[in-house]
């Protein structure tokens, strides 16, 4: 029973290493698919992947070869990750929770405005600096190529994503037979110039925050499955490192093992 702990934290190692793999590449994917370029969200995607990739194979080499040190290094790394990943998952919640569209009568898209959003991500995305740099992505992605040929039937009975919805078109609510200073600021924005449209628009922006926040809470679910598993193996980690303990190289050099005090040689 002494190895049973070992060749399951093994085990679980060696399927955390290969889960890793999956998450570095989402992370890639993610980065080049992306139409808004949020390089935030790729980055510790990224490196959660790369910090659990060294960890498992640190847990996996020490639980099959008894390398004590190696052990307790993965179990203070492991301590740490599980710890920043609550804490990245507590940040997702608290600042990504506000947000959501609001239905647009008579239309199957959804419309965003900015101020639905949390003050840490409206003031990030206000950045003219970092706007310039997601605007040029959104601009790049082309994602307005199909949306600026639609019919007015198109815009009844088709849904829009959140960026299409707010950087595609101006606010279903403009109305430019009325006097403009009644209305929304973004109907000014808006031009028929496809490399202008909306993208100057308030209402771009949280589009943007929208696709983000969706992002997020697909992040955050992907962390809370990973904290529930990392929480499994350090506590089988532990029972590992106690068991490599144990093992025959860790005793020091002519210490003896032996409990009775006067051996019975002779079985006779």
């Amino acid at each position: 029973m002494s190895s049973v702990s070992n060749t399951l934290i093994g085990f679980l190692n060696l399927l955390t290493l290969l889960i890793s793999i999956p998450i570095i590449g989402g992370g890639l994917w993610m980065a080049k698919s992306t139409a808004t370029c949020e390089s935030f969200l790729q980055r510790p995607l990224i490196v959660v992947g790369f910090v659990i990739l060294l960890v498992s194979l640190a847990g996996f080499i020490g639980a099959c070869y008894h390398v004590v040190w190696m052990l307790w290094v993965y179990l203070v790394v492991m301590l740490f990750l599980i710890a920043s990943l609550l804490a990245v998952t507590v940040f997702g919640f608290v600042v990504v929770g506000p947000g959501g569209g609001v239905d647009v009568p008579g239309k199957a898209y959804k419309e965003y405005h900015l101020q639905s959003y949390s003050p840490w991500l409206r003031k990030r995305i206000e950045n003219p600096d970092y706007w310039m740099t997601v605007r040029s992505c959104v601009l790049g992605s082309k994602t307005c190529s199909k949306v600026v040929m639609w019919t007015p039937v198109d815009y009844l009975t088709r849904n829009l994503s959140p960026i299409q919805s707010g950087c595609c078109k101006p606010p279903s609510a403009c109305d430019y037979q009325a006097p403009m200073m009644t209305q929304d600021p973004d109907c000014y924005k808006w031009s028929n110039d496809p490399n202008l449209l909306c993208y100057e628009c308030d209402s771009c922006k949280a589009g943007v925050l929208e696709d983000v926040r969706r992002d997020w809470h697909r992040l955050s679910v992907l962390n809370i499955i990973m904290v529930m598993l990392l929480i499994v193996i350090y506590f089988v980690g532990c029972c590992a490192f106690q068991n490599a303990k144990r093992a025959d190289g860790y005793y020091p050099h002519g210490e003896s093992r032996m409990y009775k005090a006067r051996p019975k040689w002779n079985l006779y």
